[in-house]
């Protein structure tokens, strides 16, 4: 009975410490006023999974926590700052990355989500890390083109980041394209 009791103490603190995104920064595009600004923090903190938003009105910048135990979903985020009539100009993750050794091309598993590292060449990630989404919804159409490029790997066809990739067919999982 003690061994079970152990097992399952140090399963819940192997859970529990299981490394995920803690914070995000979004920059919106189009924004031309206070109302506008204020259209996206609003459609911002109606998305489920977002704890807090702060504002930098000067950079048009959206800093957000997230709910403990929860899955940032960065494409709700994406949808919900479009659906306020503007766009993504630059999106930024903050996680804990615990210690990976990043590979170009490789898919990374942190927390629950799965990233692409364009840029990676054989960084050792420790910790806390902040990096940057690069897929279509998440930075400007010069910035996408020229990050498309970047990766050699199946999924990337004709030079552009293909839809084949933002999901893994064997387990229908999302992945970011990032670049660190």
């Amino acid at each position: 009975m003690k061994t079970f009791l152990l097992a399952c103490v140090i399963s819940v603190f192997a859970l529990s410490s299981h490394a995920q995104v803690s914070k995000a920064s979004l920059q919106a595009s189009g924004l031309t006023c206070s109302m506008c600004s204020k259209a996206v923090l609003n459609a911002l903190q109606k998305v489920p999974f977002v704890d807090k938003v702060q504002v930098d009105i000067k950079n048009q910048t959206y800093n957000m926590s997230f709910k403990e135990n929860e899955t940032a979903d960065f494409d709700a985020l994406a949808k919900a700052v479009e659906d306020a009539g503007f766009s993504v100009a630059k999106f930024t993750v903050t996680a804990d990355a615990g210690s990976v050794k990043l590979q170009k091309d490789e898919h990374i598993q942190i927390g629950n989500q799965y990233f692409h590292f364009l840029n990676a060449t054989g960084q050792q990630l420790n910790g806390s890390t902040t990096f940057t989404i690069v897929d279509k919804s998440f930075t400007s159409a010069k910035n996408y083109k020229k990050y498309s490029a970047l990766s050699k790997k199946e999924c990337v066809q004709t030079g552009r980041m293909a839809s084949c990739c933002t999901k893994d067919n064997s387990t229908g999982t999302r992945i970011y394209h990032a670049i660190i």
